[in-house]
């Protein structure tokens, strides 16, 4: 892990940064479904996969979710704290084999509006395949200390 002071100002726009890639397994599904509760046959019946649109098993949206973010976890910002997601869309399916990477680029910034000295950086978020599509598609929110005057 890499820990940096990163404060509002030193933010800039257009910045990006872009993980290595992460093969899904029928463990990831199997394992995700017992976390969650969530074992719809989309997920864990491959007979039953092969009549339906895709042919096979389709990934959980909120595992491709966990593991594309879980995969930016390499910096520490002890003066950024996440505020949250907004507008999460899952583009594309993910399938047992298919490789997810994600590239994060920092798009806009302003001071919040609630707390004095602070700011909030937004970060749009893709999760992408072995074949540079996206897959999922998402906006992270960073409450970001602003340096002192």
């Amino acid at each position: 892990m890499n820990i940096q002071e990163i404060y509002f100002e030193d933010y800039e726009i257009g910045h990006f940064r872009e993980t290595f890639g992460r093969t899904i397994t029928e463990t990831d599904f199997v394992v995700h479904a017992g976390h969650t509760g969530d074992f719809f046959p989309h997920h864990m019946d491959k007979e039953w996969c092969k009549t339906q649109e895709f042919g096979q098993r389709v990934a959980h949206g909120t595992m491709v979710f966990a593991i594309g973010i879980g995969l930016s976890a390499s910096e520490i910002n002890p003066v950024a704290f996440s505020y949250g997601y907004d507008r999460l869309r899952f583009v594309k399916p993910v399938h047992i084999g298919d490789t997810i990477r994600t590239r994060l680029t920092i798009d806009r910034k302003h001071p919040d509006p609630k707390r004095e000295g602070m700011g909030q950086v937004f970060e749009k978020v893709e999760v992408l395949n072995q074949n540079d599509e996206t897959v999922l598609a998402t906006e992270h929110i960073y409450l970001v200390e602003m340096r002192k005057a």
